[in-house]
């Protein structure tokens, strides 16, 4: 019978996390057309360290709530949902292989850094088809709002992944340190 305490102490940091996605989404460095957004951190290091089921509920829950705060609730706010959890299943997903063959994930740096980018690009690709499917639903598509920026976003992605996954790496050192932790990795 598994532990009633782990399922409460999972449930309140996923939670945690969540939220602090939702308020990292408004702290951003911007350098003409690029922002590099923190956003994803705690769901990448949730990823990492419990695996990709809760690394995907915390990028939900903190893509649920920037999307309230900034839209509101449409139609369409479960599909801008999708990509973000896209990201932290992938990171998740390689994390635990890697894990499952003695070795952790963030003492790989070029894996590291290769599995971080890549799912930040198949993200892209994700809210670009969102961004399709929203014009489509309410009738603002044009091809150079929904693909004129493509590149510039891929672009983006890249060095917001390559900025995250560098602040991630001393984070889960840390964090895997922690006494309270220990029991629950």
């Amino acid at each position: 019978m598994s532990n009633p305490h782990s399922h409460s102490r999972a449930l309140a940091r996923t939670a945690v996390m969540g939220a602090l996605c939702a308020v990292l989404t408004l702290v951003s460095v911007r350098a003409g057309n690029l922002r590099i957004t923190f956003a994803f951190l705690p769901a990448l290091i949730t990823s990492v360290l419990f695996g990709p089921l809760q690394g995907a509920a915390v990028a939900l829950i903190g893509e649920f709530l920037n999307q309230l705060l900034s839209y509101g609730l449409t139609a369409t706010t479960l599909l801008w949902l999708l990509p973000p959890a896209v990201r932290a299943v992938c990171v998740g997903v390689a994390a635990r292989r890697l894990r499952a063959k003695g070795h952790m994930l963030e003492a790989k740096p070029v894996l590291w850094y290769t599995v971080v980018i890549a799912s930040t690009l198949l993200t892209t690709l994700c809210n670009t088809a969102v961004i399709w499917l929203d014009s489509v639903l309410y009738g603002y598509y044009s091809f150079a709002y929904v693909f004129g920026d493509t590149a510039l976003r891929l672009f983006t992605g890249v060095i917001t992944a390559a900025v995250v996954g560098t602040l991630a790496l001393p984070l889960l050192r840390f964090l895997r340190k922690q006494p309270f932790l220990q029991r629950e990795l």
